[in-house]
């Protein structure tokens, strides 16, 4: 065995200093709500919406409780409605299909391909066979799809793209920020996303009048001049009637600490990329490990990294998983017949509707993931790429 790994898989950095003081300044004085102002105050949700409609390139932004609540606002304010269809990834987190099961839609699942993208050919052929209207695309572990293809796809079709960005905030697809395509995208600041206030989420869009439906249903009873990144008032005028209130704010105190971060995002991407490169270069040339293909028009934040093992039994990648284990190394694999931690397969949901899925059955059988938290250095990811490969050849030579 050539050494251990002592660290943490899920130890993240600590936060800044600015984000400790803006923290500490929000605690002094009591307004932790969001519409809880002095006099003339903005308030700190209403200038991190702004930072990151600016950021984001978008014209509108609202911060919400959690990723999964920015979903099921998203879904709702888009008119998704009980019994409605609506598409998305097979190969993805429970709470994506939860949140279409939660505001009373159907979820139909696209295939996966070899890439870990949704099967754009599966896509078209789902849009026909179900009559869905909605596409929630899951930029599940940070693999952007061929989003050109994809959008004519669905806007032949007439078919509305909710993007769920939760893995992908700063990636780009041929230069357009993800996020920048559908009609509505979903952003997560849970502590292992890119930027981290425990949990939190962004809603942003250039519609008007679906961010005047989400900042209703987020909870703004009529507060809603009070945003940093919201539409002009006559927006609402309908919005404010039809729109049910799901309290679903974020709070001064998880806005206070998420500004700084936000600063830091672009270095913070290029360090994660660096530690993603030194994985990738060692597990490379494996005769047992294969790569996640990575396209040219692929800008990708690489805060975590996956690898399949093709031809391996489900024995066999239970004893990689126990052999990388015993050498410190913390992976997941997709390919277990139950739930462990955040990891789920199609099967296990069971708040759905079974369905038949063999091409992304079979790449999750083998299919592994890590995290790459920004507290690693290169000299760690170094020798996790070599326990990696040491725990592969062990099992199967």
């Amino acid at each position: 065995m050539a050494g251990r790994f002592t660290g943490s898989f899920t130890q993240q950095e600590a936060l800044p200093a600015e984000a400790v003081e803006a923290a500490v300044a929000v605690l002094q004085s009591g307004r932790l709500h969001r519409y809880n102002l002095a006099p003339g105050e903005r308030g700190e949700v209403a200038l991190l919406e702004a930072e990151y409609r600016d950021w984001q390139g978008s014209d509108y932004c609202l911060a919400v409780t959690s990723g999964g609540q920015a979903i099921q606002i998203a879904l709702r304010a888009s008119g998704v409605a009980e019994g409605d269809a609506v598409l998305t990834n097979a190969f993805t987190l429970a709470p994506v299909p939860g949140a279409i099961a939660a505001v009373g839609g159907r979820p139909v699942l696209v295939e996966t391909d070899i890439t870990l993208r949704p099967d754009l050919n599966d896509l078209a052929d789902k849009i026909t066979g179900s009559g869905a209207q909605y596409l929630l695309l899951s930029h599940m572990r940070g693999h952007l799809c061929d989003m050109e293809r994809l959008m004519q796809i669905c806007d032949a079709a007439g078919v509305t793209v909710i993007e769920d960005c939760a893995h992908t905030m700063g990636a780009k697809w041929n230069g357009i920020r993800s996020g920048n395509f559908g009609r509505v995208a979903c952003f997560s600041t849970q502590t292992y996303k890119h930027i981290n206030s425990g949990e939190g989420g962004f809603v942003t869009t250039r519609d008007a009048e679906l961010a005047a439906r989400a900042t209703i249903l987020s909870g703004s009873y009529m507060l809603y001049a009070r945003h940093g990144a919201g539409p002009e008032q006559g927006a609402f005028a309908g919005a404010r009637y039809d729109m049910p209130n799901c309290s679903a704010r974020m709070d001064a105190l998880r806005a206070a600490i998420l500004r700084p971060q936000l600063a830091r995002l672009e270095g913070n991407i290029r360090r994660w990329n660096a530690l993603y490169r030194i994985v990738e270069s060692g597990l490379a040339g494996h005769a047992r490990i294969a790569l996640i293909d990575r396209p040219g028009a692929e800008s990708y934040v690489g805060s975590s990294i996956q690898f399949r093992l093709p031809g391996l039994a489900a024995g066999q990648c239970r004893a990689v998983l126990a052999a990388a284990g015993a050498r410190g190394v913390e992976l997941k694999w997709f390919g277990a017949g139950e739930p462990v931690g955040f990891t789920s397969s199609h099967e296990s949901w069971h708040f759905m509707a079974a369905q038949a899925l063999p091409g992304t059955d079979r790449i999750m059988a083998t299919l592994f993931d890590m995290r790459l938290p920004l507290t690693f250095s290169r000299a760690d990811c170094a020798l996790i790429a070599g326990l990696i490969r040491e725990a592969v050849s062990e099992v199967a030579p």
